[in-house]
């Protein structure tokens, strides 16, 4: 059969995929018109907007799923996604090193809204923090441009403010679904308190309240619980620690009967590792949250780490 006969038959079909393929995309842009465009930084704020917004909000994630937010460098195409937004959702608190090269776009746009969720949260300054009393340990003073640690999504209490503060801004936005809106928070912030109570039950059972981390992400975490953490690294997951810091590290895990060295996606697996050896621990995934993994949402990470935690401290 030649070509052209062939071509003759199955122009119809194609003719009817592609017909299909733009009732699909007339379907999508249809479905997405009424919704509330918002475009949010990193990850954990995405899953908040969603759980408040429902199906009333189309929600873009800036920093790309397994992109350090730190390093992360805002694009031209992330520009135009910026101006197409009717809500910029931060975390704030430094967290968002870039914010100064979108800030333009943003404030000159009067049709996008920025919200910053850190608003109201009850905040840990680095100047009162045991993280100022690593900083020595370490070959460069990666957090000194930081004044408080912006890890506030890894607290159960502090993801409740982000969570208002994002339902205030949808409302302010769109008033007419203001129960819906509330309807969703209360919901999202109850699962929230439930798995606060959980496991602070848990935790106060136990004596040993000290972990190592693959770096200092769980200070909020930390204080929800009445925890300790010890980072490998400083705030941003980068660099590798002096010898000095290996040696108080060792110290320590041993004076501390550390069984766990937990580590993070972004984090060195090899200094873990080796600490581990060192100290006859195993080493552990741990989430921060940070990027969407293993199919996993922020609940179902949350109460995996704190699990983990608690184990290992039993």
């Amino acid at each position: 059969m030649s070509k052209k006969i062939l071509a003759v038959l199955f122009a119809p079909i194609f003719a009817l995929a592609l017909s299909g393929c733009d009732k699909l995309s007339n379907k999508k842009t249809e479905e997405n018109k009424d919704k509330i465009n918002v475009v949010v930084s990193i990850y954990p704020l995405k899953e908040f907007t969603e759980a408040v917004g429902g199906d009333k909000v189309k929600v873009t994630s800036l920093v790309p799923e397994g992109v350090e937010p730190h390093d992360f460098e805002p694009k031209p195409k992330d520009m135009e996604i910026l101006t197409k937004s009717h809500l910029f959702v931060i975390n704030g608190l430094g967290m968002e090193e870039w914010l100064d090269k979108v800030y333009e776009t943003v404030s000159s746009n009067k049709d996008i809204n920025m919200i910053n969720t850190s608003k109201g949260a009850d905040i840990i300054s680095l100047k009162d923090n045991d993280l100022q009393d690593d900083k020595d340990d370490h070959g460069e003073d990666e957090h000194e441009e930081l004044e408080y640690d912006p890890h506030i999504w890894l607290s159960l209490k502090e993801a409740k403010v982000q969570s208002k503060n994002i339902k205030d801004a949808l409302i302010a936005i769109d008033g007419e679904n203001k129960d819906y809106y509330e309807n969703n928070y209360n919901v999202f912030s109850g699962k929230l308190d439930d798995l606060y109570k959980e496991y602070k039950a848990k935790f106060e059972g136990v004596g040993n309240k000290n972990f190592v981390t693959g770096h200092w992400a769980f200070g909020y975490l930390c204080r929800d619980f009445n925890l300790t953490q010890k980072g490998i690294s400083g705030l941003k997951a980068e660099g590798e620690p002096t010898p000095q810091k290996m040696k108080s590290l060792v110290e320590y895990a041993k004076a501390n009967n550390i069984k766990v060295i937990f580590n993070e996606k972004l984090a060195s697996p090899k200094v873990s590792e080796t600490l581990a050896k060192e100290v006859g621990a195993r080493v552990e995934k741990i989430y921060t949250v940070e990027s969407h993994e293993d199919n996993k949402g922020y609940l179902e990470m949350m109460k995996e780490n704190l699990e983990k935690i608690y184990t290992s401290l039993k």
